[in-house]
């Protein structure tokens, strides 16, 4: 990590496929243990801000779920990956501006360049998401315990 202004405690990355759950999971996440310890980054916000900034287009329509963003999604997708090759952190430091809380918890890591920024690719858990696997509850346990000891520790 790099060019932040406050290191947090612990970075928890949730890495997936489009609709697989990362931002239920997040969401979850910061909910238990509160805005004051966890803040919640999603990566495709500043992506999303700053292709529209860039191309003189709506913001606020590029973050819906309506046609409009798909009418631009590859072409996002195009110039969002041209960014990351010639920065790979681009998107991760804007997302981290402004970050103060001691968990910092990533919900749309889907590319190796992410997860090498915020962490390398070491990993100490996978969440399942099957309908025979371990149920979230039990898997989420022992996250949520390491992000309650970080932020006790801060």
């Amino acid at each position: 990590m790099e060019d932040r202004s406050s290191e947090p405690a612990l970075v928890l990355v949730f890495s997936g496929k489009r609709k697989s759950g990362k931002d239920y999971v997040t969401d979850l996440i910061q909910n238990r243990l509160g805005s004051d310890v966890c803040c919640v980054l999603r990566l495709s916000g500043p992506l999303k801000q700053q292709y529209a900034q860039e191309h003189g287009l709506d913001l606020d329509e590029l973050l819906g779920p309506g046609p409009y963003k798909e009418q631009y999604r590859a072409d996002m997708i195009l110039w969002g990956e041209t960014r990351r090759r010639q920065d790979p952190g681009f998107f991760c430091r804007l997302v981290t501006r402004g970050a103060w809380q001691p968990v910092w918890v990533v919900s749309d890591a889907r590319r190796l360049s992410d997860l090498q920024w915020f962490c390398g690719v070491e990993f100490d858990w996978i969440i399942v998401n099957e309908s025979d696997g371990p149920s979230l509850e039990e898997q989420l346990k022992p996250i949520l315990k390491l992000a309650e000891e970080a932020a006790d520790q801060r």
